[in-house]
């Protein structure tokens, strides 16, 4: 009795017509590149370090107290981190203390900016596609992998689909089995 199953052949119906052949990966076959961005996120711990309770009542930035906080802020716990440095109340912080603190981190920390953890990201990977040779994607069908464990932002997408549109021939989202085209030459 032969087998109902052979992984080299299969059998598709068309119609009423049953068709057998062997099973083709156009997928793997075709000159389709995947761009996955999370191969691209940095490694390293994320902080948030909200400065409100280094304020009077939360709201009132004293300059003596401020600045007694930064220089004992625990730099061993920044080392080698990405830092977003915010205010969680609607104190109205002057330019100068974000630069103060970062100043502190400075050395220490691999990044500090102002903002949310997304805004970090943004930045992070604002830097990285500004840098990447994308010479390699000329003219081919690219797909920008859309399911990540990591956070990457949507800027991120957007900035990539961006540079690649004037070299790849066609900009699609998503999975190879599952994409949505986005551009084409």
């Amino acid at each position: 009795m032969e087998p109902r199953f052979n992984e080299r052949r299969s059998q598709t119906r068309i119609g009423n017509a049953l068709m057998e052949g062997d099973i083709v990966n156009r997928v793997a076959n075709s000159a389709l590149v995947t761009f996955d961005l999370e191969d691209f996120y940095p490694e390293g711990k994320r902080i948030e370090l909200d400065i409100s309770p280094w304020l009077f009542e939360g709201v009132i930035l004293r300059e003596k107290e401020f600045r007694s906080h930064v220089k004992n802020l625990p730099l061993s716990e920044f080392k080698d981190a990405y830092v977003a440095l915010h205010c969680t109340t609607d104190a109205i912080i002057p330019g100068w203390a974000y630069m103060l603190v970062s100043l502190q981190l400075a050395g220490t920390a691999k990044k500090v900016i102002v903002g949310t953890l997304n805004d970090l990201e943004t930045l992070l990977f604002s830097e990285i596609i500004a840098r990447m040779d994308l010479t390699s994607f000329k003219d081919k069908p690219v797909i920008i992998k859309g399911c990540a464990h990591k956070p990457i932002p949507e800027n991120a997408f957007v900035l990539l689909a961006q540079k690649l549109q004037p070299i790849a021939r066609s900009v699609m989202y998503g999975e190879a089995c599952s994409s949505v085209p986005l551009y084409k030459k």
